[in-house]
């Protein structure tokens, strides 16, 4: 920082702050080079008395010319967390701290600590329930937070790799320099860094890999979790289990360092205390293909690690070429896959096989448009008709679609496959819903009957069940309709039902994804999507239909509303209208040809 200082912010000038030189690391505070709860004229002051003037830190002479200012945050009574640095009083002062209840997290920075003394400090600090991270750590960083120990280097490292606010991405690994990798790494592929742990390389760490994954799972603003093991250990078969049960659901992107190892004819120690296999399952190689079998993103090799976490965000457009999902947008045309492609790779990121894409494709081609009278399309029009533009009367549409109008896919889907996972037999759904009163989502339609069938039903079962590996839900709910429809012909399963069933069984049969993520589709509105999405379409063609008509201002024709005004023959009752309410009902479904002159003047009938 030159001596000229400038700045001091609305927020900087009301906080207290910490000012410090970007040097002489772990000598600081001993020099009396630490500024703490200073103002910002004090602390620029502080800075202006000692930066390009020669300071003496023990045996060294030199000029101070960076400095670090960070905002003051008062120790907290009842969370404290103790640094162990110096080797030689390791065990006594670690011990010490853990006699403190405020106590909550040790890092020891500490090298050289006798396995023994480790263990000893590991049973006790996992009585007290106090995080230990060490020994032998470079420490953690926890960007807009803290960091521990000299986690992050320098500050032109820390400035480089976005280290300044946090990302989304949070890492566990053994080495500090491998941990200035990732950070790297983050930066340059990824939103950042949200918090990384290097828990040492001894063969007996204060927390494992899994301990700190955990917390990155519980942590709602953490998005993904990366893990560099490397060989020697069984750690990462604690975190397979976490996976395969549900404990951890996040994408985890792991490569486990070492598989050079496998080239030397005797046993390697490659760097760490632990890093040596002592059996076939613990070489980097047999880990990889662990953890990969276990749905693990796991790169070829370590250099295409930055690929991989690429390829688990939606698109990237910070190269030379905008990718989807990892794809680049000229593959996208070169393998040619299609609108339903792109919503695969944008929606799922992944890309889905063929026959399902194709399926993507056919969903919004029939739902793009069911005519001009109902709900959206009216709404899209009438808006538009008072002059305004396309996304207000998009929007205007959109707004409509809920339970009662195209939004019943995802409650069918919900319902449908519910009912079947239970093991509820076709007439125990039917007569479950009925005593609880409850209407079945998809179930009926105004006009079509079983002697006059919906086309687009028949088309959706005709694909489904020509190039579906499996149809199951579809085949179920097509039972219900046999049981609804002895009681009403027109009780049949509609589009929206339909594509709702087979939808499911794409997502959990088409091989893509696991029964957790097929749900997770399901609960978090992806087939609702698809309608959004389709019927989208039409309420853009309607509104450019009215701009292009220059249709006027709509008004309802009036023999479409009904006026109920009660007791009209009592003598005076024309005057006192006030004193009676006034009930008006739209009849939506009355569609005249002078309802269809007035949405589109000019057209033939």
């Amino acid at each position: 920082m030159n001596r000229s200082i400038v700045g001091g912010g609305s927020s900087v000038a009301v906080q207290k702050l910490v000012a410090k030189p970007d040097q002489l690391i772990k000598r600081r505070g001993k020099a009396g080079l630490l500024a703490l709860s200073k103002d910002w004229p004090d602390t620029k002051r502080w800075i202006q008395d000692r930066a390009g003037k020669p300071q003496r830190v023990e045996s060294v002479t030199g000029t101070l010319s960076s400095f670090i200012i960070e905002p003051f945050l008062p120790h907290l009574s009842d969370a404290e967390y103790y640094i162990c640095v110096t080797s030689a009083r390791r065990r006594r002062s670690t011990m010490e701290c853990l006699g403190y209840e405020s106590i909550t997290a040790i890092a020891l920075t500490a090298e050289g600590v006798p396995e023994r003394q480790a263990r000893e400090i590991l049973w006790k600090a996992q009585e007290k329930g106090v995080l230990i991270i060490g020994p032998a750590t470079v420490g953690g960083i926890k960007p807009g937070c803290f960091r521990i120990g000299n986690s992050g280097g320098m500050m032109d490292n820390i400035i480089a790799s976005k280290l300044y606010h946090p990302g989304s991405v949070s890492y566990v690994y053994k080495s500090g320099g491998m941990s200035n990798e990732l950070n790297n790494i983050l930066s340059l592929v990824t939103n950042g860094t949200y918090e990384g742990i290097a828990i040492g390389g001894d063969r007996h760490p204060g927390s494992t890999f899994i301990d700190h994954l955990l917390r990155y799972e519980a942590d709602p603003t953490c998005k993904m979790l990366v893990l560099l093991s490397e060989v020697g250990g069984v750690e990462e078969c604690r975190i397979i289990e976490a996976a395969k049960s549900g404990a951890i659901k996040k994408p985890i992107v792991a490569w486990a360092i070492g598989t050079c190892a496998s080239m030397f004819t005797t046993e390697v120690q490659c760097g760490h205390a632990g890093s040596m296999a002592h059996s076939d399952s613990e070489t980097a190689d047999a880990k990889n293909k662990a953890m990969r079998e276990a749905g693990f993103i796991i790169p070829a090799t370590f250099e295409e690690l930055p690929q991989a976490l690429k390829d688990t965000t939606i698109s990237d457009e910070r190269g030379q070429e905008l990718l989807y999902a990892g794809m680049r947008i000229s593959d996208v045309f070169r393998e040619d896959i299609g609108l339903g492609g792109v919503v695969s790779l944008l929606w799922f990121k992944r890309w889905l096989p063929s026959w399902a894409v194709k399926f993507i494709e056919m969903v919004l081609m029939l739902t793009a448009d069911h005519g001009p009278a109902v709900s959206g399309a009216m709404n899209t029009i009438v808006a538009t008709r008072t002059g305004k533009y396309l996304i207000s009367s998009l929007a205007s549409g959109l707004l409509t679609i809920g339970s009662q109008f195209g939004g019943a896919l995802d409650e069918a889907a919900s319902m449908f496959s519910g009912a079947r996972d239970m093991g509820l037999t076709p007439m125990e759904f039917v007569d479950n819903s009925r005593k609880a009163n409850k209407l079945i989502p998809g179930i009926s339609h105004k006009i079509k009957s079983v002697n006059n069938p919906d086309l687009r039903v028949e088309l959706v079962k005709e694909y489904v069940r020509k190039n579906f590996p499996s149809h199951s839900l579809l085949d179920y709910a097509l039972a219900v309709e046999k049981v609804t429809t002895s009681k009403k012909d027109t009780l049949i399963l509609n589009v929206d039902s339909c594509i709702a069933v087979c939808f499911v069984d794409l997502l959990r049969d088409s091989g893509a994804f696991t029964p957790e993520e097929a749900d997770e589709y399901i609960k978090i509105g992806t087939l609702n999507g698809l309608f959004v999405l389709g019927r989208s379409i039409g309420f853009i063609g309607h509104h450019l239909d009215q701009k292009r008509l220059r249709a006027s201002l709509y008004r309802h024709p009036a023999d479409d509303i009904v006026i109920n005004i009660a007791d009209l023959s009592q003598p005076g009752v024309l005057g006192k209208m006030h004193e009676h309410r006034v009930n008006v009902f739209l009849l939506c479904d009355v569609w005249t040809k002078r309802k269809r002159e007035m949405f589109y003047p000019g057209a033939p009938l």
